[in-house]
């Protein structure tokens, strides 16, 4: 029996264990969401009950308020005091008083009314009786409620004794305003334009409002509006304010579609609620209350995060035994399957090797090339690459190869491994491909026609191969230089294709890394045959001598460059021949000058066993090379003048008392030129060598003059000078005074000092 290539990689245990586990984890995800569908909707059922209760308490309120506004009117219009300010133009002022009495008894008895207002249109005043600062007799202009004139004005767009939201100010000169319902009770019988008389009742809006608005503190900080006779959406908080937006408008129209009572989950204020509604009442206002989504469903959460530790209890519980289940039913078949899996990949990595094995000896010229049995072979072997159609190469050369071994070690092969697959993927999307691990750093990569691609389509294949670099960089962080040749139809010469495309990947050398190289670019043959620069090879070795890097670098790139017209291999020996010459420089500075460097000169150009890969390479390690020649030979002059110096110095203070002493007596006494000498000491010190003398002469005649007693030509003669009057121009040119006359001053300063004593 043959398993599945699926079975074999995921693991028969694995999937009768998965097979197991899904079953339970299914059963508790199809319990557990019907549950908790289930009780979201009894929760949200209970929450929209509880709603419309209070909605619907609440409608019964406002109805109940607005019977006692209109059975209030009716009293009004029936009192004859009131009565008289209704109908005469000029009630007289005994009449006034006794109505506003009638009035304030009314504001008095029911707290809930704010004002009331008596309007005559022949009067020259409105009558209001209201608990803020305005009240009495006030002409129209002097009444702060502004509105209640224009809406007695378009009496006809407002319904008699049907509550109206809004807001009115306290006093004409106060901002502040107060949230109010206006209930109109006009006589209009015989006018069209404007009212016989009329009663207005503001009652205070949170009477009213006592369910509508906010309500922070309850189970659920839900809100609650109207939607009254007019189509608005009215908040009930603070002022009644028209509710606009997408938002308000899509919930007005979904709600007045309805014509009874009900709810929807909706979007308010941009998150998930809960929207319940009345039907319209005998005000034709429907009362609405949005209650937040989460409120609503926080005990069927409680519910749900229960549910789910239970269910994970469960899963732990059927993981568990489904593993021992599992376990029992894979042991028989997982032994069985082993085996198998053991067999198929000893022959899939023979099979490999004998591909590999083949391919390589083919393109090394070491297979026969006859084409029957060579394709009998191939088609045993699984390869499908066919010699006889076009076909090109192309080499990935491992960019910094030495480091790359280095670094990856035993993993050097899964690399190439990787790359190999690599070329495959993204090469076999437009050619046929036939990946060989050519060893060292070496990966070919045989392209042959296929229907999905021009196959003499250059601008193609270069795309191909630039994205085959990019991917071996970023999946691998490995840099290759690629060589390809033209196209070819015959396997005879398969051997000769490879050795031109192995030629021009060496052109990497002029190229540089990550290079893609066409091989009949850069295949050329030889004009000329290649002199070697001598006399050049003698001003490098004296310029490095001399620690004279640009120029040395300049004669290095000089000679390399003129390698370019001929062959790698010239540029090659160039470039062995050059790390020869410079090792021999650096031996000789090391013998003649004692110079120690940080590392043999062997190791600083070390390339019998990995030559450069790259002009720029060679020439960093020359550079480098260079600089620390320089460095080292200028270390080593300075230490030498330090010397010097102080030999000098010291020779000055032996023999100052020589009247030969000068630049000449000391260069000859160390076998140097004058002018080196002076040239040197004025370098280092800043100082010319004989005013040195001279200060040191100066000085020790001063030690002389204080301590002895001898004559100014004694000291003169003791100090180098041999013409006293010489020594007398010196002196006071140095201090400012002569000879005489400085011992002179010291007598007198010594006297002075005694006397005092």
């Amino acid at each position: 029996m043959r398993l599945k290539h699926s079975e074999d990689n995921g693991k028969l245990f694995i999937r009768l264990l998965l097979s197991i586990t899904l079953c339970i984890v299914v059963t508790l995800i199809v319990s557990s969401a019907i549950l908790f569908t289930l009780f979201n909707r009894i929760a949200l059922k209970q929450v929209y009950q509880s709603d419309l209760a209070a909605l619907n308490q609440t409608s019964k309120e406002v109805v109940g308020m607005t019977d006692s506004a209109q059975s209030l009117s009716f009293q009004l219009y029936q009192n004859l005091n009131i009565s008289k300010l209704m109908f005469y133009a000029n009630p007289n002022i005994y009449d006034s008083v006794a109505a506003m009495r009638e009035l304030s008894n009314y504001l008095s008895s029911m707290p809930f009314i704010k004002s009331i207002y008596v309007y005559n249109p022949n009067s020259r005043y409105v009558y209001l009786a209201s608990n803020a600062k305005q009240s009495g007799l006030l002409a129209p202009s002097e009444l702060a409620d502004q509105d209640i004139l224009k809406m007695l004005d378009d009496y006809q767009d407002y319904k008699p004794f049907t509550p109206i939201p809004r807001t009115i100010p306290i006093d004409v000169d106060s901002t502040e305003r107060q949230a109010v319902y206006t209930y109109l009770c006009y006589d209009a019988i015989g006018l069209t334009d404007k009212v016989n008389s009329a009663i207005i009742v503001n009652i205070d809006a949170q009477w009213i409002n006592r369910d509508i608005g906010s309500h922070v503190g309850q189970a659920t900080n839900g809100k609650s509006f109207i939607i009254d006779n007019r189509g608005r959406l009215l908040s009930g908080d603070d002022l009644l304010v028209g509710q606009s937006g997408d938002e308000a408008t899509t919930l007005i129209r979904r709600i007045v579609a309805d014509a009874d009572s009900g709810y929807f989950i909706g979007k308010s204020d941009g998150d998930k609620s809960l929207i319940s509604y009345t039907k319209p009442d005998s005000l034709e206002w429907r009362y609405v209350r949005i209650t937040p989504y989460r409120d609503v469903t926080r005990q069927v959460n409680g519910i749900r995060v229960l549910t789910i530790a239970v269910a994970a209890a469960i899963l732990a519980a059927g993981l568990i035994a489904s593993f021992i289940l599992s376990r029992r039913l894979y042991m028989p078949i997982g032994r069985m399957a082993s085996r198998m899996r053991t067999l198929e990949t000893e022959k899939r990595n023979s099979l490999l090797t004998l591909r590999q094995d083949l391919l390589r000896n083919l393109v090394l010229g070491r297979e026969a090339l006859n084409p029957r049995p060579l394709r009998r072979r191939m088609d045993d072997l699984g390869i499908e690459f066919d010699f006889q159609n076009e076909y090109r190469m192309a080499l990935l050369a491992i960019d910094r190869f030495q480091s790359f071994s280095d670094t990856s070690g035993p993993d050097a092969r899964v690399y190439k491994y990787a790359i190999m697959n690599i070329c495959y993927e993204l090469a076999s999307q437009s050619y046929k491909v036939e990946t060989i691990d050519m060893d060292a750093d070496g990966v070919l990569l045989l392209l042959g026609s296929s229907a999905a691609a021009p196959f003499d389509d250059v601008v193609l294949l270069e795309s191909v191969l630039r994205h085959i670099q990019q991917a071996v960089l970023e999946h691998l962080r490995i840099g290759v230089t690629i060589a390809y040749t033209d196209v070819d139809n015959h396997t005879v010469h398969v051997h000769t294709m490879y050795k031109k495309v192995k030629e021009a990947a060496q052109h990497r050398l002029f190229a540089g890394y990550r290079s893609l190289i066409r091989a009949s670019d850069v295949i050329i043959p030889m004009l000329k045959e290649y002199v070697y620069p001598v006399e050049k090879e003698r001003r490098l070795i004296e310029s490095v001598a001399a620690g004279k890097v640009e120029e040395a670098m300049q004669l290095i790139g000089c000679m390399v460059d003129e390698t370019r017209s001929h062959s790698v291999q010239v540029a090659r020996w160039l470039l062995s021949h050059l790390t020869m010459v410079l090792t021999n420089v650096l031996h000789s500075l090391q013998r003649s000058h004692a110079i120690v460097f940080e590392r043999s000169p062997e190791h600083m150009l070390a390339v019998s066993d990995q030559p450069f890969e790259t002009l720029q390479e060679a020439e960093t390690a020359f550079q480098s090379l260079l600089e620390e020649v320089r460095e080292k030979l200028a270390e080593k002059r300075s230490m030498r003048h330090e010397d010097l110096i102080k030999h000098i110095h010291q020779m000055i203070e032996e023999h100052y008392g020589d009247s030969n002493l000068s630049l000449n007596w000391i260069a000859d006494k160390l076998d140097l030129s004058p002018s080196y000498v002076g040239r040197i000491y004025k370098q280092i010190t800043l100082n010319a060598l004989i005013d040195v003398i001279n200060s040191v002469r100066m000085e020790r005649s001063i030690e002389l003059l204080e301590g002895t007693h001898y004559s100014v030509a004694e000291i003169a003669e003791r100090i180098g000078y041999t013409n006293p009057s010489y020594f007398y121009r010196m002196f006071k040119k140095h201090y400012g005074v002569t000879p005489t006359d400085y011992r002179r001053r010291i007598a007198i300063d010594e006297g002075g000092a005694a006397a005092k004593g």
